[in-house]
């Protein structure tokens, strides 16, 4: 195994200081194999291990990559297909809807540039396994990075009364969240007025002539030092809005790259996805009028921060006993 060095010199203008931009283009470092370089610990900045690649470097800084001699294999698309239909959980199905568990990392739908692989399309490739004319619609999105509960349309029929449902705030819909710092106050509801610029951020405007609404409300649930973990309830459903919302009162999402990303950054949050998941989701069937309530498990990246949590409070009161 050699190492290679650099400082982050002055020529690269802000916007591609993200540590992946930097490894890829200052390294020569294929795009492929820089995830799992930064996963297994082999990137340093000064001295320090990075496993976020959307961590931002400044001026100066001194990076430090461990390179395998063998380069890392990029999966084939087969093997990309295969890997996300395995991660997907169909939570609930019938002849009018079906309910899944999107893995973080995956786009819904495709974005202007017409991604294949999405969760839709793989959604719908798995109906037509059993009915060849099957079709998937989308009713309501989850941000690439988030995991969670998430309803599909067979119809379009369906997905219009589903849509209108959100529409009308009707969905009780219920997220988990790992945020940077305590919120102060514990328990608040959040609103706002979104607008969004040419970079597709989005950022607070002082009336609705101007954003669209956006009303959250959350709950902390348990605190440590440096995070809390939230219980937070969407009344509306505005695309970024849990993000844009708590990055903007000081607590942003951990791991996220767009909303204050330094301050997202943590120690026991390595992962590249946001800490936010969507746990459970209910509505009203659109043909029977039924009510459905459909839940999931936390992910391991949240169970895993917690258990890392809890051992770090424990070993912080033993050295307090102990001092």
């Amino acid at each position: 195994m050699s190492q290679k060095t650099a400082i982050v010199p002055g020529s690269i203008p802000p916007p591609a200081r993200q540590l992946s931009s930097v490894l890829q283009n200052l390294f020569k470092i294929p795009r492929a194999q820089i995830p799992k370089l930064l996963e297994q610990g082999y990137v340093t900045v000064n001295g320090r291990i990075k496993r976020q690649g959307f961590h931002v470097l400044d001026v100066g800084d001194k990076i430090a990559v461990d390179l395998v001699p063998q380069p890392i294999a990029a999966p084939s698309a087969a093997q990309k297909g295969k890997s996300s239909s395995r991660a997907i959980d169909f939570l609930y199905d019938d002849d009018d809807l079906t309910i899944v568990n999107k893995p973080a990392n995956l786009l819904t739908v495709p974005t202007k540039h017409r991604e294949a692989h999405t969760l839709l399309s793989l959604v719908e490739r798995h109906l037509q396994k059993q009915n060849q004319g099957a079709k998937a619609f989308c009713v309501h999105r989850l941000d690439r990075g988030v995991s969670g509960v998430l309803v599909i349309a067979k119809s379009l029929e369906m997905a219009e009364a589903l849509r209108n449902q959100f529409a009308a705030r009707k969905p009780n819909r219920k997220y988990i969240a790992l945020v940077a710092g305590v919120p102060a106050p514990p328990s608040n509801t959040l609103r706002h007025y979104l607008a969004t610029d040419e970079d597709l951020n989005r950022y607070f405007v002082p009336s609705e002539e101007q954003g669209e609404l956006a009303i959250t409300h959350y709950q902390t649930r348990q605190v440590w030092r440096d995070a809390a973990f939230l219980e937070v309830r969407l009344e509306t459903g505005r695309r970024n809005q849990i993000r844009v919302q708590l990055a903007e009162t000081g607590h942003p999402i951990l791991g996220d790259p767009r909303y204050r990303p330094r301050q997202a950054e943590h120690w026991a949050w390595p992962h590249q996805r946001l800490a936010l998941h969507a746990e459970s989701l209910g509505f009203a069937h659109p043909r029977t009028g039924q009510p459905i309530q459909m839940e999931t498990a936390w992910p391991q990246e949240f169970r895993d921060f917690l258990r890392h949590q809890k051992k770090y409070l424990n070993e912080s009161e033993n050295e307090s006993r102990d001092s």
